[in-house]
């Protein structure tokens, strides 16, 4: 059966980044994203060659998913130039090393993303997006992706499925120890998350783009945004 998408409020973006609530939920985030197989899921879907790209990472986080899917990726060519944008960025030095240490160049902008958006005028090659979509409304996703469409070859998002088995997944948290931050915001995000086409009825209706959109695994949604020419 399924249910309407409901958008509310998570915990974490509202606690100050030291409190230990905050630090033990980023790290619970880390341990989602290998149970969802985001890193694997994000490198398959941009192909081991990109070096020389542009890559833009919106609502960044720690970093550490991207990290772990340019691992994936390997040595490249040419390096990748990446920017992590982030209202609250919360990029450690060892994350950094790891960038660096794959041959990424980064740069991490603090900015809200709709703000980045309007004022970064440098198209870029790649644009991703991890457990960051199911934050907004349907009027304010909309305007995302056109800004995103806008100055983007490729767009790729891993979202949360929105299942009753996804709800079940979420409550099961408890037993890999998660905290009750993650364990709420898992729900919340869950009952955000998508299914079918939504994002794909968001996405400008501009020629030219291939738009792919399903179920990966039983807990993760996932949309591609690919420009033919």
């Amino acid at each position: 059966m399924k249910f309407p998408r409901t958008v509310g409020a998570e915990i974490l973006d509202d606690l100050e980044a030291a409190d230990p609530r905050a630090i033990q939920s980023r790290r619970d985030l880390q341990r989602v994203n290998t149970l969802m197989d985001h890193p694997r899921i994000l490198a398959r879907a941009v192909g081991r060659n990109i070096g020389g790209s542009r890559v833009v990472e919106l609502g960044a986080g720690d970093g550490t998913c991207l990290l772990r899917a340019a691992t994936r990726l390997g040595a490249q060519s040419r390096p990748v130039r990446a920017v992590l944008v982030d209202k609250r960025p919360s990029i450690s030095e060892e994350t950094r090393a790891g960038f660096a240490a794959a041959g990424w160049q980064i740069e991490v902008d603090e900015a809200d993303v709709f703000e980045w958006l309007a004022r970064d005028a440098e198209p870029c090659d790649l644009t991703i997006t991890n457990l960051f979509l199911h934050h907004f409304p349907a009027e304010a996703l909309s305007e995302l992706l056109r800004r995103a469409c806008e100055r983007t070859r490729m767009f790729i998002a891993c979202e949360p499925r929105r299942s009753h088995v996804a709800i079940a997944g979420a409550r099961l948290l408890r037993f890999v120890g998660c905290n009750d931050v993650t364990l709420h915001d898992a729900r919340v995000s869950v009952r955000a998350g998508f299914r079918d086409r939504e994002l794909s009825a968001l996405w400008p209706r501009v020629a030219g783009w291939n738009l792919t959109e399903g179920r990966a695994g039983l807990f993760t949604h996932t949309f591609l945004a690919n420009h033919a020419v």
